[in-house]
C-alpha cells in the first residue's frame, strides 16, 4: 500500500472503506508499517500546535523583540486561534476534492514559506502571517494525527484513534514550557522560527516517507462556501483579537474592543443566516442550535475555560513570584506524566455509555486541583503545585478525548454533511474557549487584585509600629510593591476558587443529566 500503483491493484474490502468522503482507506498493514504510522502520528500531533505554544508561553519577551506592547503581541495568539477555528470550513471540502496528502502538504509548505519570510524580513506583520499559517496547518495536522492512528486499529477499536489523536495534541503547551529559553532567543527570538521551520520540514518528510492509503476524491466546493468563509474568518479575527487584548487595554477603556466585538457578531450572524438558507450548507445551523448540541458546546467550553487555570492561573502565580520558564521544567514534566496517565485512563475506561461519566469525573478532578491551588501564598513554588497541576493535566486528557468522541458519535449517526459543523464547533469550543478563559480569568484577577490592594492598604496605619519598621527597611516604593504582590496572590486564589466552583458545577450538571437519562430509559422500557 505504499505506492499509487499497488493501491490501484488492491481491492479494498468492506471493513477497509473510508469513514467519510475524503478520508483514507484502512487496509491491513504489516506490523512495522503500523509502528511507522504511530511514529508519524506522534510527530505530527506534537507539531500541530507546538510552534504556537512556544510563542504563547514566551509572549512578553517576544513582544519586546518585535518592538510592540504585550497587548499588541496578543494578536499573535489571536490570529492562530481565529484561523484554527475557521479553517475546517474549507479544509473538510478541500480534502474531499483534492485528497488528504495534497491539502496537508500545501498547508505545510505555506507554513514553511511564511516562516522563511519571517526569518528573511522579521517584523510584527510577518509574525502575524506565520501565526495565521500555523493555525491553519494545525487543523490539518490534527486530522492527520487521527488518520495515521486509524491505520493501526481494527474497525471495532477505531474510536481509540480519535481519543489518542486529540490527546497527543494537548501535550504541546507543557512541552513548550520545558524548552530552554536560551535555545529560542538566538538573534532576537529568530531561534524560535528556525525551530518552527525545522519542525515543519521534518513533518513534511515524515508524511512523504510514510504516506497514507489513498482516499476517494470528488467535487465538493460551491461558490457560496467562499462567501461564508469570507464572513466567518474576519469575524473570528476581530472576536479573538478583542478578547485576547481586552484584559491588557481594559475592556471599558478602549473603544475599539467593543467595536470589534460588535462587528464580529454582525459578520458571524450574516454567515449563519446565509448557511441556514442554503441547500448544501457548510454549517448545519439548525443542528448546531439543537438542545443536545448546545449542551455539548457549553460543557466543552466551560471545561476548557476551567483548564485555563493551568495556562494562566498557576503560571501567573509563579511568574508573580519572580520565576521564569526555565524554573518550571520539572513541574511541567510532572504534568506531562499525569497527562499520559489521563490519556491511558480515558482509553482503558472508554465505552459509549461511559463517556458522560468520564467527562463528569474529569470536571471533578479539575475542580479538586483548582481548590488545592486556592491556598497558595507568596512563598508557593513549583514543588507545592505538583499535585494540583498533575490533577489538572490528568483531567485535561480524561476530558478532551471522550468529549470529541461524544460529538463524533452523533455525526456518524447523521452522516458526513454534519462533519464540518461538528469540527468547527469543537475547534471553536476548545481554541476560542481557551483564549476566552485566559482573558476572563485574567480580567477577574486584575479586578480582584485591585480590591485586595485596597483592603490591605486600609490596614497600613502610620501609627502601626510594624508599618513604621517596614517603611524604614523598604521605603514607600518597596512597601507598595510588597502590598501589590500579596494582593496579586490573594487574587489568584480567588481565580482558583472560581475555577473550582465552575468545575464542580459542570460535574453536578453532568451527574443530573446522567441520572435523568437513566430515568427516561427506565420509564421507556416499562411502557
Amino acid at each position: 500500500m505504499s505506492t499509487a500503483a499497488s493501491a490501484a491493484e488492491y481491492r479494498f474490502g468492506p471493513t477497509e472503506q473510508p469513514m467519510f468522503p475524503g478520508s483514507p482507506y484502512s487496509p491491513a498493514h504489516h506490523p512495522w508499517r503500523k509502528l511507522a504510522y504511530v511514529g508519524v502520528a506522534l510527530l505530527v500531533g506534537l507539531s500541530a500546535s507546538l510552534g504556537n505554544a512556544l510563542v504563547t508561553v514566551n509572549l512578553q519577551n517576544i513582544a519586546g523583540s518585535l518592538g510592540v506592547t504585550v497587548a499588541e503581541a496578543t494578536w499573535l495568539s489571536s490570529m492562530y486561534v481565529a484561523f484554527n477555528a475557521s479553517a475546517n470550513l474549507l479544509l473538510v471540502r478541500a480534502r474531499i476534492q483534492y485528497g488528504i496528502p495534497r491539502v496537508t502538504h500545501a498547508l505545510l509548505i505555506a507554513y514553511a514559506a511564511t516562516t522563511l519570510l519571517q526569518l528573511a524580513m522579521p517584523s510584527f506583520g510577518t509574525a502575524l502571517l506565520v501565526r495565521a499559517a500555523s493555525g491553519t496547518a494545525a487543523t490539518g495536522l490534527t486530522t492527520m494525527t487521527i488518520y495515521n492512528l486509524l491505520q493501526i486499529f481494527s474497525p471495532k477499536t477505531r474510536p481509540l484513534a480519535l481519543l489518542l489523536g486529540i490527546s497527543i495534541t494537548q501535550f504541546s503547551v507543557p512541552l513548550a514550557r520545558m524548552f530552554p529559553v536560551t535555545l529560542l532567543v538566538v538573534e532576537r527570538w529568530q531561534g524560535l522560527h528556525l525551530f518552527e521551520l525545522g519542525l515543519t520540514l521534518s513533518v513534511i518528510a515524515a508524511l512523504w516517507a510514510v504516506p497514507l492509503p489513498p482516499s476517494i476524491c470528488s467535487r465538493a466546493f460551491q461558490p457560496l462556501d467562499f462567501v461564508t468563509v469570507g464572513l466567518v474568518l474576519p469575524g473570528m479575527i476581530l472576536f479573538c483579537g478583542a478578547i485576547g487584548a481586552g484584559r491588557y487595554v481594559w475592556w471599558s477603556d478602549t473603544p475599539w474592543v467593543g467595536v470589534a466585538l460588535a462587528i464580529s457578531v454582525v459578520l458571524l450572524a450574516i454567515a449563519f443566516a446565509i448557511e441556514h438558507n442554503r441547500e448544501r450548507p457548510l454549517l448545519q445551523v439548525g443542528w448546531l442550535g439543537s438542545r443536545d448540541i448546545v449542551r455539548f458546546a457549553v460543557i466543552a467550553l466551560l471545561v476548557r475555560f476551567a483548564l485555563a487555570e493551568q495556562t494562566y492561573g498557576a503560571v501567573g502565580l509563579l511568574t508573580a513570584g519572580g520565576l521564569n520558564n526555565d524554573q518550571l521544567h520539572l513541574l511541567f514534566a510532572v504534568v506531562m506524566v499525569a497527562m499520559a496517565l489521563g490519556t491511558a485512563t480515558a482509553a482503558l475506561t472508554l465505552t459509549t455509555t461511559g463517556i458522560p461519566w468520564q467527562v463528569m469525573t474529569a470536571a471533578v478532578i479539575i475542580g479538586i486541583g483548582a481548590l488545592i491551588d486556592s491556598n497558595s501564598t507568596n512563598l508557593t513554588r513549583p514543588a507545592q503545585l505538583y499535585l494540583s497541576q498533575s490533577l489538572l493535566g490528568f483531567g485535561t486528557c480524561l476530558f478532551i478525548g471522550p468529549a470529541l468522541l461524544y460529538g463524533f458519535i452523533r455525526v456518524i449517526q447523521l452522516g458526513p454533511n454534519y462533519l464540518i459543523s461538528f469540527l468547527v464547533l469543537f475547534s471553536a469550543s476548545q481554541n476560542v474557549g481557551g483564549l476566552l478563559g485566559s482573558s476572563l480569568l485574567g480580567s477577574y484577577q486584575v479586578i480582584s487584585t485591585r480590591a485586595h490592594a485596597g483592603s490591605l492598604s486600609e490596614h497600613l496605619l502610620a501609627s502601626d509600629p510594624q508599618v513604621v519598621a517596614r517603611l524604614s527597611q523598604q521605603g514607600v516604593a518597596g512597601l507598595y510593591a510588597a502590598l501589590q504582590r500579596e494582593a496579586a496572590v490573594l487574587a489568584f486564589n480567588d481565580v482558583f476558587r472560581a475555577v473550582a466552583l465552575l468545575s464542580f458545577a459542570v460535574a453536578l450538571y453532568m451527574f443530573i443529566s446522567i441520572m435523568l437519562t437513566r430515568y427516561r430509559q427506565r420509564q421507556g422500557s416499562t411502557q
